[in-house]
């Protein structure tokens, strides 16, 4: 008798003893699942800050793959199947040429969207794009806007029949070029420095190349130093130009009167600094790309 009641003792002593230590030991797992669920939170969102470093490009000028879903709307074979992306403030730009002038708008976003009042319509550009046997073609190209690399993305088109399209594009594989590779600069890039040029008035010889071919500029043209700072007169062959576009800036004509003309700043001599001219001889206003090369060693000092 003696022996069943120690061993009922026992028994209940062990359960009071279990029963206190199982709370603690409950809170210790509950803390010990906190503090791993906290880790891995950190741990996710540490990676996915690492991703997004990753990713993120520098502002600059890239070339980058433009794939899209259709057999209709792509980059033109001349450019391998790939646009020139600009990246600004850490936004991006990629601009595309494509087969053809059958495009005349486009969208980011959805076919249902483009169609309401309001929407951003692109607009195009005209093109010259040359092909392996040597001959050139105007087609319209379009800057679009890409929210991030590596991801599809929704653009919709509409062409002459007035009926819009929905697509997928993605932009990938953006390879940074070499400094001024992209706007055509070569090594041999001189600035007011590299020239020993003092503030003065001068002439220089100026090539232009873009759009169809049929505009041209005066040349030589005429340029102002001033503060180190380089000013050249452009004279188009037409008056139908209102404004020029330069690293970003807008500048109307200085002139009323006659073929349209424009003093816009050079940055260097000796490579083809890109520029955007807007002209209104179309039925619409369009927005043309060109590069203006001026020689620095035909800088001449200016006849009085």
């Amino acid at each position: 008798m003696k022996r069943s009641l120690a061993l009922m003792a026992c028994v209940l002593s062990s359960a009071m003893v279990l029963t206190a230590v199982s709370p603690v030991m409950a809170a210790d797992k509950e803390k010990t699942e906190t503090a791993d669920t906290k880790e891995d939170a950190a741990t996710e969102e540490t990676k996915k800050d690492s991703d997004t470093e990753s990713t993120a490009l520098e502002d600059g000028i890239y070339s980058a793959e433009f794939d899209t879903d259709s057999n209709m709307f792509h980059v033109n074979e001349a450019n391998d199947g790939k646009g020139t992306l600009t990246v600004k403030d850490g936004k991006m730009t990629i601009h595309v040429s494509l087969v053809s002038k059958s495009i005349v708008n486009l969208f980011v976003g959805t076919a249902e969207d483009a169609k309401k009042d309001g929407a951003e319509l692109l607009e195009p550009t005209t093109d010259t794009v040359t092909y392996s046997d040597g001959m050139s073609e105007e087609v319209y190209g379009f800057d679009i806007p890409v929210p991030a690399i590596d991801e599809e993305f929704n653009v919709a088109l509409i062409g002459k029949k007035n009926k819009w399209y929905d697509h997928k594009v993605k932009v990938t594989n953006p390879q940074k070029e070499a400094d001024g590779e992209a706007a055509g600069v070569s090594e041999d890039k001189k600035t007011v420095e590299d020239l020993k040029l003092e503030d003065g008035e001068y002439t220089v010889d100026v090539a232009m190349e873009g759009g169809s071919g049929k505009a041209s500029v005066d040349s030589p043209a005429a340029l102002e130093i001033k503060d180190g700072k380089i000013t050249a007169t452009i004279v188009w062959s037409s008056p139908n130009y209102d404004y020029m576009i330069v690293n970003d800036e807008k500048y109307e004509p200085v002139n009323k009167d006659g073929n349209s003309t424009f003093e816009i700043p050079v940055d260097a001599f000796d490579y083809k600094m890109p520029v955007t001219a807007d002209t209104v001889a179309m039925s619409t206003p369009h927005e043309i790309e060109y590069t203006l090369q001026f020689d620095s060693a035909s800088v001449a000092k200016a006849e009085k």
